[in-house]
């Protein structure tokens, strides 16, 4: 199957036309988009909290380690609403979204912070007891709180971008 043929499957499903409104169901789409914005908000909120921590700027009383087990929880669980709403948003104009540039770079954003959180974690946090309260932080552990800052603003911004680009 063509990539062509896959995003017209899924644009002409039954629930992509409930999510664009088609038979009466006009209210989805702004709800589903709504709750997609709060979820963003919460993932980055949530993520902010601990960045702010690793860069040395906020919560300085805290444990890096007692702050992330506290707010990681709240991010996947925001993570995982926002991919579900994100996901219905994408099928009601598939073909749209797709060749969206705006959608493509929050994308590549969203794929690099992860990279970023991967990197970390394997690297400056597994040594995170030695370094928990110190501050300021290492610089490894502080360059991955400032790239994770940029990346998910730029995530946000992207994706704000897109709805006046489609």
């Amino acid at each position: 199957m063509n990539l062509g043929k896959w995003l017209d499957d899924i644009q002409s499903s039954s629930l992509a036309a409930a999510v664009r409104g088609d038979s009466g169901w006009e209210w989805l789409f702004p709800n589903v988009e709504t709750c997609h914005v709060i979820a963003l908000a919460l993932v980055f909120g949530s993520i902010l909290m601990v960045d702010l921590r690793l860069v040395g700027i906020a919560s300085r009383d805290s444990a890096v380690s007692k702050l992330s087990a506290e707010c990681l929880p709240y991010t996947w669980i925001a993570f995982l609403f926002a991919a579900v709403t994100g996901t219905l948003l994408f099928i009601s104009r598939a073909h749209t979204y797709f060749y969206n540039v705006q959608f493509q770079l929050k994308f590549a954003f969203m794929a690099l912070a992860g990279l970023n959180m991967a990197v970390f974690h394997f690297g400056a946090y597994r040594h995170v007891l030695e370094w928990d309260m110190r501050l300021p932080p290492p610089p490894q552990a502080r360059l991955a709180g400032a790239l994770s800052i940029a990346l998910w603003t730029l995530v946000i911004f992207c994706g704000r971008w897109i709805g006046f680009k489609t």
